[in-house]
């Protein structure tokens, strides 16, 4: 495909400054970003509306663990899902899925609107929901794009990420005053409307598929084949792949603890020292903290991701983020400072939710359509999981055994050095499968 030129192709020419878009390309990718940005919007409704339910119905200490009870819901709900997917297609797996999103949303509303306590339930439903529904969205576009246009093209597709998050928080303020249960309609609403761009995303691609003659597509074909637990075990590279995430969530939860114990202890010196509430010191230091994390995740989104991935390659993108939590981790082990550890953090989160989500969505692009959306389901979710309950079972531990912040910190260290090998080793199968996939048959 050519390079747009502005007076025939002007959005594509103008998207370039972002990434390498082609002529023609840039509607379906828009219609998939506005669709992720609608789904993060969702969730930062849904998140804002969980926390008074969840602090008031079981303290924070039931918040923090509840991540092992995800975990094991998990299993069932990855099972279900790869049930479902092996007898009907993608689009009515979307259908599905969301439907069943949506219709928990209103029993949940009219639950809660009659005063029954959702607290715990609540949480556990938003914790399942968000991982399910973005690693469904991702699965879709990565059956949609080839390897090649997917790497291209995802990085403009994950400005949708990155900015619906941040717009959802904004969006979730501004809505705070209508409370936690107009809220789930709201997002409801939202969800319908991603839904109508999966639509929209599904009959754009088969019209283009007809118009080439491609008698190969197989979108509308039930995903076929084991289910998504059995096809990672059987696979080097979705288990390193599964490895690699486990390790880096249990490491960036961890540095979320950290942080917070660092900083609740700061507030409190700051009280004694200048008379500063702990409260509003907290607040301050926090809207501080996230104004940075989500400056630099998007101006990297925009400017930097695509060209990483062009000029350096996917194995060279995976392990600058685990690269820059050794450093940050052992910086802040050296100087055991909360201005180190806000920097290291900072850094380790922009990352995160800027070239590190592109590159391992990016990943699955030279993957089977049963991995595309049985796998990935069971990574991206029960994985995720069990990576947040490793996290918080250390911080158990911790607590008990009155462990300083230093020790989690060193502890950190050692993780993000295995993040850093499995990062290597994904790489390298990641070349091996690559070169499978765009082998002639």
């Amino acid at each position: 495909m050519a390079k747009p030129h502005f007076n025939k192709h002007p959005i594509e020419f103008v998207l370039r400054l972002f990434a390498d878009v082609r002529a023609g390309e840039a509607p379906t990718a828009l219609l998939l970003t506005l669709n992720v940005f609608l789904l993060l919007t969702a969730y930062y409704l849904l998140k804002v509306a969980r926390e008074p339910l969840i602090l008031v119905g079981g303290g924070a200490e039931v918040k923090s663990y509840t991540s092992v009870g995800q975990s094991i819901l998990l299993i069932g709900v990855t099972s279900v899902y790869s049930w479902l997917a092996s007898r009907v297609g993608r689009m009515a797996l979307a259908a599905w899925v969301t439907m069943f999103f949506v219709a928990c949303l209103v029993v949940f509303w009219l639950l809660g609107s009659r005063g029954v306590p959702l607290g715990i339930p609540f949480f556990l439903w938003v914790g399942i929901f968000n991982v399910t529904m973005v690693a469904q969205f991702w699965s879709f576009a990565a059956d949609v794009y080839t390897d090649e246009r997917g790497k291209r093209l995802f990085p403009i597709i994950g400005v949708g990420s990155s900015v619906g998050a941040v717009a959802g928080a904004w969006t979730a303020d501004l809505l705070l005053s209508l409370g936690p249960f107009r809220l789930m309609i709201i997002a409801a609403g939202v969800l319908l409307g991603c839904l109508a761009l999966t639509v929209a995303v599904h009959r754009r691609e088969g019209i283009a598929s007809a118009q080439k003659q491609d008698h190969t597509d197989d979108r509308d074909a039930p995903i076929h084949g084991k289910n998504g637990f059995a096809l990672i075990m059987r696979d080097r590279y979705l288990l390193v792949f599964a490895a690699l995430i486990f390790v880096l969530n249990w490491v960036t939860k961890t540095g979320d603890y950290v942080l917070d114990r660092d900083l609740i202890a700061a507030a409190h010196d700051a009280a004694r020292a200048t008379g500063i509430k702990p409260a509003v010191f907290i607040g301050e230091f926090k809207a501080h903290y996230f104004e940075w994390v989500n400056g630099v995740g998007v101006v990297m989104q925009l400017f930097v991701v695509s060209r990483i991935i062009k000029y350096l390659g996917m194995r060279a993108a995976l392990v600058i983020m685990p690269i820059a939590s050794v450093v940050g981790y052992s910086s802040a082990f050296a100087v055991p400072l909360l201005s180190v550890l806000f920097v290291a953090r900072v850094s380790e989160s922009s990352l995160d939710y800027s070239l590190s989500n592109t590159t391992r969505q990016a990943l699955w692009l030279v993957t089977a359509r049963d991995i595309k959306f049985k796998a990935k389901q069971v990574i991206d979710t029960f994985v995720v999981r069990i990576g947040d309950a490793m996290s918080a079972a250390l911080v158990w531990i911790g607590v008990h055994t009155a462990m300083k912040p230093h020790t989690f910190i060193g502890i950190n260290v050692a993780l993000s050095a295995v993040w850093l090998a499995l990062a290597f080793a994904l790489g390298s199968s990641y070349k091996r499968v690559s070169a499978a996939c765009h082998s002639p048959r």
